[in-house]
């Protein structure tokens, strides 16, 4: 059986080539520096995103998760060479990437399968899981076999994330206002891990140190 891995570009990997390697499409996000948005790593890549954000330090970048239609476009491409898609995706909780990829998989045409999961995770979380999927196709698994394995590895994964800056969790709406008030006042960096999805608190630190 013929399946494609599909994700978008919040999916981190710890080699860049992974998804070419791999034939894993990645759909890009968009990302909103002040008011010029780029498609991350087609237009934009985080070694660029640093350098605007330095140049302007109140810019905070915002992601914009892929459009439905944007999601639409990739599934019927690859529907013409695929016989099943298995497209993985950051947390619904966090981004609407998982939402709109449903409605897309909903309305594309052709005879190809499209299943839709929820990786309950981010960055390098997120990129574990498709990795495991990639695998798992290349193994010729049927289309159940890759999905069943694939959500059987989401409660294994575990993910800690140090943020340097609580602004840019509050532009891009991680974390509520009062939450960053407050820790804004109190001059505190947070770890925070994600359970069931959701981004949370486990310690808070005043430094790196």
């Amino acid at each position: 059986m013929r399946v494609r891995i599909v994700t978008d570009s919040g999916a981190q990997f710890t080699s860049p080539l992974f998804p070419q390697q791999h034939a894993v499409t990645i759909v890009p996000n968009h990302i909103r520096i002040g008011s010029v948005e780029y498609l991350e790593g087609v237009e934009l890549s985080a070694e660029e995103a640093l350098r605007l954000m330095l140049r302007d330090p109140g810019a905070v970048p915002a992601v914009v998760p892929p459009s439905e239609s944007e999601f639409a476009a990739v599934y019927n491409k690859l529907a013409a060479e695929a016989d099943a898609i298995v497209s993985i995706h950051p947390s619904r909780s966090l981004y609407t990437s998982w939402e709109n990829a449903t409605a897309a998989a909903q309305q594309a045409a052709g005879h190809c399968q499209i299943v839709v999961i929820d990786s309950q995770s981010l960055a390098a979380g997120l990129g574990m899981l498709v990795r495991i999927a990639a695998d798992a196709a290349a193994q010729k698994l049927s289309l159940d076999e890759i999905v069943k394995v694939v959500r059987g590895a989401i409660e294994r994964v575990y993910t800690v994330f140090y943020v340097e800056s609580i602004s840019s969790l509050l532009h891009n709406r991680l974390i509520s206002a009062s939450h960053a008030v407050l820790g804004t006042l109190l001059g505190v960096k947070p770890f925070l891990t994600l359970e069931n999805g959701c981004l949370m608190p486990t310690e808070k630190v005043r430094s790196r140190i």
